[in-house]
């Protein structure tokens, strides 16, 4: 039985955001929408992809979640669907982000804003010290001993980096730095794609009391395009493993306890997940993703540590949770802990020591979805599709891939149509002619988002509506042919916030140019909202 919601006023909403207990501010509009402007705190779950998502952000069914639309037209279907689910505490913000403004209240555009501004503020706060590319070129030039070091995961250093860079993802830095640069005089350069993971990256190790000399890069990736100069594509220098030493270790406790951090043992983090009905809690494994797929403990979820502090957002939805971290050695979490306990926005926790009894278990994260009321999707193998698309009965089958246009632009099936799963009707609606006797096949990467539109929309309309089975991954995995482009997509979806790198040409270089002026205005842009409780600690 559907229950009522509770409607709160932005004034209410913004009293219960500082009362001091746990909130889900969800917002369920589309990406691009959500990156336009919303609630400096509230987590993106689009109602598109709402069950794919919901359920690592709010993974507790009785906690506070308030429902965050544009003015009321799309959270009360959520809620619909959350309670489904057996979400039993939900609450809307009446008149959604256009009364927000209305009320005097600010939003924020882009995404992960809170790490962001939390990485401007260490670099205002703290004063890491920083570097130019013009500087950083004059060093080459003078043979001056340094390393540049790519801060970021292996996949966007693999993309592009600068000429020379080795990577090393954040959390990896100081557990890796001496195998780096074992010579105390090299100079050592942090850098990202913009900003936000340089400076941690160059705090990072100036907090681990490395010998080097530390400077983070201005303006990373960015500012080395803007400055004229060309990136490095599939660059393959990697920071080589060491175990984590005793040294590094104790500065790492030191500085996590110094920050609040607490270090608790099994006992304690078992007791947490058996009063997770009362409060929340969250424990990710922080080490890279090889390790974690190699072996990790059963039921915590992958974030690799410089992601975490990164784009915190992204991996917590709630407000005040508990948040545990693991490494096995320890550095990796303490060193991701301290971070993430003075954004000021969690309670967080490592585990000492995991028992040699703990169960374990290998492979990718699994990624939880919510159980819905549309019924079970009729599927169609790959081949089958194709064959179908092959026959003379060719226009009897019409494909949508409703998973990102960043994707579909790059290579989709032939032929396919791309709308986010709110325009799949729309675009029906206006090719009537078209789809009239038409097979609809619904496709998306992996295949589970099409499931669920494909029972969705059969039980909606009672059209025949079948999903992909594997998805376009499954396509592309048999060898079938794709295409890209986006001749057949919907104008105006929203469907994904398109971040400086998904231009090309002057375009880019004044995405880049806006990007980087909207991080650096980010530390005294919060405290027009006043509700990020930064609490950076002085390292003794």
């Amino acid at each position: 039985m559907t229950q009522p919601l509770t409607s709160l006023t932005p004034a209410q909403l913004k009293t219960a955001i500082a009362d001091g207990h746990e909130i889900a501010l969800i917002d369920v509009r589309e990406e691009g929408l959500f990156g336009l402007g919303h609630l400096l705190l509230s987590s993106s779950a689009p109602l598109s992809r709402l069950e794919l998502l919901i359920e690592r952000l709010v993974p507790r069914r009785g906690a506070r979640l308030v429902l965050i639309d544009a003015q009321g037209e799309t959270a009360p279907i959520a809620a619909q669907r959350l309670q489904h689910a057996g979400f039993h505490n939900l609450h809307v913000l009446a008149g959604g982000t256009t009364a927000w403004v209305a009320a005097g209240y600010p939003l924020f555009d882009g995404v992960y804003v809170p790490s962001k501004a939390f990485g401007e503020v260490i670099e205002h706060t703290l004063k890491t010290p920083v570097i130019d590319v013009d500087a950083l070129e004059q060093l080459r030039r003078d043979g001056v001993d340094h390393v540049v070091v790519d801060s970021r995961p292996w996949e966007e250093y693999r993309l592009r980096t600068i000429p020379g860079a080795i990577n090393c993802p954040g959390a990896e830095l100081a557990q890796r730095i001496q195998a780096i640069a074992p010579d105390p005089e090299t100079l050592v350069v942090v850098n990202c794609g913009g900003r936000t993971r340089s400076i941690l990256g160059a705090q990072t190790l100036i907090h681990a009391a490395i010998p080097n000399p530390v400077l983070s890069l201005k303006d990373g990736a960015q500012g080395w395009v803007l400055s004229g100069r060309k990136l490095e594509v599939g660059a393959d220098r990697v920071a080589p493993y060491l175990p984590a030493q005793a040294p590094a270790l104790a500065q790492a406790r030191k500085v996590a306890q110094q920050a609040g951090v607490q270090i608790v043992d099994w006992q304690t983090v078992q007791g947490f997940v058996q009063q997770d009905s009362a409060r929340s809690v969250f424990l990710f494994d922080v080490r890279g993703p090889q390790e974690y797929q190699a072996s990790h403990l059963a039921g915590w979820r992958h974030a690799p540590g410089g992601q975490l502090v990164q784009s915190t957002d992204h991996y917590v939805g709630t407000l005040r949770a508990r948040v545990v971290l693991h490494d096995p050695q320890l550095l990796r979490a303490l060193t991701t802990a301290a971070w993430v306990q003075q954004l000021g926005l969690h309670e967080v926790f490592v585990l000492e020591q995991a028992p040699a009894t703990a169960a374990l278990q290998a492979g990718p994260e699994i990624q939880p979805v919510l159980p819905v009321a549309f019924g079970d999707a009729v599927w169609i193998q790959p081949s089958d599709l194709a064959a179908l698309q092959a026959s003379a009965q060719s226009d009897a089958v019409a494909v949508f891939d409703i998973d990102s246009s960043l994707d579909y632009r790059h290579a989709h099936i032939p032929g396919s149509w791309h709308a986010g799963r709110p325009a799949l009707g729309a675009l029906w609606a206006t090719e009537p002619d078209r789809f009239k006797h038409t097979t609809l096949v619904i496709t998306s990467a992996d295949g589970t988002l099409a499931g669920l539109a494909a029972a969705e929309w059969h039980r909606a309309t009672g059209r025949d509506v079948r999903a992909l089975l594997g998805g376009t991954q499954a396509w592309q995995q048999q060898g079938l042919p794709t295409e890209a482009g986006l001749a057949r997509a919907a104008p105006q979806q929203f469907d994904r916030w398109y971040g400086p790198w998904a231009y090309e040409g002057e375009a880019q270089l004044q995405a880049f140019r806006d990007y980087l002026s909207w991080e650096v205005d980010l530390a005294e842009r919060i405290h027009l909202d006043g509700d990020l409780p930064i609490q950076l600690q002085a390292v003794a």
